[in-house]
């Protein structure tokens, strides 16, 4: 197992999105930011300059042969994802990493199997997993106030036209960590098999870019060693929606559901209260203080424009993902610290974002039961 790190030194990669993160570990009390990597010499001297940052790489390989750089925090474009880890990893660099993992299961596979030969450190940077709507909910599982899990179900849906190159004509489950994330991670649990039935068609013009006409996908997920399953569902173009992240958990006691518009409170339902008691709208709490009180502030709206950072499409169209970014950064700097759990990890991961890869195998196929691969399941 690679040593642990208690003052990790980490690069950001790519900062259209990265640069969201700057501040926070600038301002995170045992993390240092060592330096920047973008491939555009004029954007990177504006970020390095506005955050007074030093060590300033327009080659990726060059920063990774920096011995003074001891893990990379990659937000690069989805197609780079993969190549990009396996290179950190082969550098000897910990590698935190945003969504998806990778869009094969080979690639899924060689971060895993690397990872496990070198022992250093992956974590995908999921942020539903760490917004507060969803560490509330984490928080009544966790108290038993829920009760038996008995069935949850999640949501992405977004309008993605006008974003670049490689969006067109996604696939929806290609990326679909956000609702895959929270209805896995509630209560650690591993996907065995999906089925994945498509709806609708997008415009003729995209069918070609990834030979998929689909409009709408919605996936049953069976947990392994479990009664439980999910259901998840995805949108990408051509469906009128508002943004939403969703994610819903039926329990024996208890209920949460999400809003149907971006901003109302939760919905919580406890079981055997009078028919119209059963209800009640709560507004969630901030989880802030879970953090060092240096960064706790990120957790808050607005606190990425003006003098903190720039606001990327991303997180606006997300409403801020619910405060998640400190916490992201705050379990990545402790789990090169070795006081922290850093979900998910790289098998978690892979199971995670298999769940998308192969859901769309079985939306091909007309939903045939696709089973996920036994080394993404560490229990197996």
């Amino acid at each position: 197992m690679k040593s642990l790190i208690d003052h990790p030194r980490v690069a950001i990669v790519g900062l259209g999105f990265g640069a969201e993160f700057i501040p926070i570990y600038q301002r995170h009390p045992h993390a240092e930011m060592a330096a920047i990597c973008q491939r555009n010499p004029e954007s990177l001297r504006e970020i390095g300059d506005k955050f007074d940052i030093a060590k300033r790489y327009t080659d990726y390989e060059e920063l990774l042969a920096d011995p003074d750089i001891d893990a990379v925090h990659i937000n690069t474009p989805i197609p780079d994802h993969a190549a990009h880890t396996l290179a950190a990893l082969r550098a000897g660099k910990h590698v935190a990493c945003t969504v998806p993992m990778a869009t094969t299961e080979e690639d899924c596979r060689a971060i895993v199997e690397l990872c496990a030969e070198t022992g250093l450190r992956y974590m995908m940077m999921e942020t539903v997993v760490y917004a507060r709507e969803f560490l509330y909910m984490k928080e009544l599982y966790d108290r038993g106030e829920l009760g038996k899990l008995q069935f949850l179900k999640a949501s992405h849906q977004q309008d993605m036209d006008g974003w670049p190159g490689y969006w067109p004509g996604l696939p929806p489950m290609h990326y679909a960590t956000h609702c895959v994330g929270p209805v896995l991670g509630l209560g650690r649990h591993e996907a065995e098999y999906v089925s994945c039935f498509p709806s609708g068609t997008i415009r003729e013009e995209m069918h070609g870019c990834y030979g998929s006409p689909f409009a709408v996908e919605t996936t049953h997920i069976k947990f392994a060693n479990s009664d439980l399953s999910a259901q998840v569902y995805r949108s990408l173009f051509d469906v009128a929606r508002q943004y939403r992240e969703s994610f819903e958990v039926y329990g024996s006691q208890k209920a949460v559901e999400w809003p149907l518009v971006e901003g109302e409170p939760l919905v919580v339902h406890t079981a055997k209260r009078p028919e119209p008691e059963i209800p009640e709208r709560v507004e969630c709490p901030d989880y802030g203080h879970r953090l060092p009180e240096e960064i706790a502030p990120f957790t808050l709206g607005g606190v990425y424009g003006g003098d903190d950072g720039e606001e990327h499409l991303s997180f606006t169209q997300g409403a801020g993902h619910g405060g998640s970014h400190p916490h992201l950064v705050h379990q990545f700097v402790e789990l090169l610290r070795g006081a922290g759990e850093g979900y998910p990890n790289a098998v978690q991961s892979a199971n995670i974002t298999l769940c998308g890869i192969l859901a769309h195998e079985s939306a091909l196929k007309g939903g045939e039961l696709v089973r996920l691969p036994e080394w993404s399941r560490a229990g197996e």
